[in-house]
């Protein structure tokens, strides 16, 4: 395929993030919206943004875009989609998932059901079959409707791209590594500064700067559907993009990266994360109380994803350990420090109003990333 659009769903309020990513693996954007950026390609693109994108929750291959006010129109223009290009004779198809936003057409069911049936319909007719034994490789649908208009792609990742394959064991509340990549993105930290965060638990943060520094990508040690699509994507389009990840990876670096945590089973946890990771020898874990944080270099960052206290007996301890972070924070001097929470009152136990602060949906869970920033580093001398 010469010429293709795909979409790539991403968490609320962080489309720019991904927008950037994506333009930096050289493909033209096509369309930016809530949650999702559309951008165009080849079928080597499928490959390539799997693998690469550490923003995006999956990747979708575009195959259509009508507007639909009823059924007979959600039925007739599925119809028209020439469903045969991509999916062969044996193949298992289904509409995984309907969205509907401010649409006539609302019912998850019965429009992924119609939808079905249209593709059955039209490839009864091209395959000049009445049943589909669909024992091949999967092609699950998505489609969300805004306003009536009605756009579906076929799911070239399968598992969320969130599951790099490395994090088998997590902490309570973990925050998932494509939200926790994001995250480090907004700041501006690079690998030759210092980061640590303070409540680790699984080891998300440090593990995805770690993976970042040392330029692994995210898709490296997982498996997608499209990998299956013979007639969509070849073989050796795969190799080539593995190939093409193995070649950038430079994990001989010397970093900083740091993970603190109050519990030592989540610790146990993180450090075996991040040797599936491959970055084991690049983060240094710690069992250590908030109190105690401390660090003699300068103009160092924390990211971090604090307790929000969620559960109401937990609620009770969170002013005392915001005012703790709040205190140490206050002792490194010119460090920066970043947090997400849904805690209300956050920034008034840590002590000081956040220089920037951005609302962001982790899940259904409305967060704040607050930004504390420090001074610029002075410019090294000639």
């Amino acid at each position: 395929m010469d010429k293709i659009e795909l979409i790539a769903p991403c968490h609320f309020g962080l489309e720019a993030v991904l927008k950037r990513e994506i333009q930096d693996l050289g493909y033209e954007i096509s369309q930016v919206e809530d949650g999702r950026v559309a951008f165009y390609g080849d079928s080597e693109a499928i490959c390539r943004a799997n693998i690469f994108l550490r923003t995006a929750e999956r990747v979708l291959l575009k195959v259509g875009c009508f507007k639909a006010e009823t059924f007979d129109e959600l039925f007739e223009n599925t119809k028209t989609i020439p469903w045969e290009e991509y999916i062969p004779k044996d193949g298992k198809f289904w509409v995984a998932k309907a969205a509907s936003v401010k649409s006539k057409l609302f019912s998850p069911s019965d429009i992924q059901s119609i939808m079905k049936k249209a593709m059955v319909e039209r490839m009864k007719v091209h395959y000049h079959i009445k049943w589909f034994e669909e024992k091949g490789a999967s092609y699950p649908v998505r489609v969300f409707l805004m306003k009536d208009m009605v756009t579906v792609g076929i799911d070239t990742s399968g598992v969320s791209l969130h599951k790099r394959g490395y994090r088998q064991l997590a902490g309570k509340a973990p925050i998932t590594e494509t939200l926790a990549a994001a995250l480090i993105m907004l700041t501006p930290w690079s690998r030759d500064r210092v980061l640590v965060d303070p409540f680790c638990g699984s080891g998300t943060f440090p593990i995805e700067a770690a993976m970042m520094a040392a330029k692994i990508a995210p898709g490296m040690n997982r498996s997608f559907l499209a990998e299956e699509w013979g007639s969509v994507v070849s073989k050796s389009q795969w190799y080539q993009a593995v190939d093409e990840a193995n070649d950038l990876i430079d994990d001989e670096i010397d970093v900083d990266i740091q993970g603190y945590d109050i519990d030592a089973d989540v610790l146990k946890a993180a450090r075996q994360n991040a040797e599936d990771a491959g970055v084991g020898h690049l983060i240094h874990f710690q069992q250590r109380d908030v109190r105690d944080l401390r660090h003699p270099k300068k103009y160092g960052f924390i990211i971090t994803n604090p307790p929000y206290g969620e559960r109401l007996e937990e609620k009770a301890v969170l002013p005392e350990l915001y005012r703790d972070f709040g205190e140490s924070f206050r002792n490194l001097d010119s460090w920066s420090a970043y947090m997400i929470t849904s805690y209300e009152d956050a920034e008034r136990y840590f002590g000081r109003q956040a220089d920037k602060n951005r609302k962001i949906y982790n899940g259904m869970i409305k967060t704040y990333f607050y930004q504390f920033m420090g001074p610029k580093p002075p410019k090294p001398k000639n």
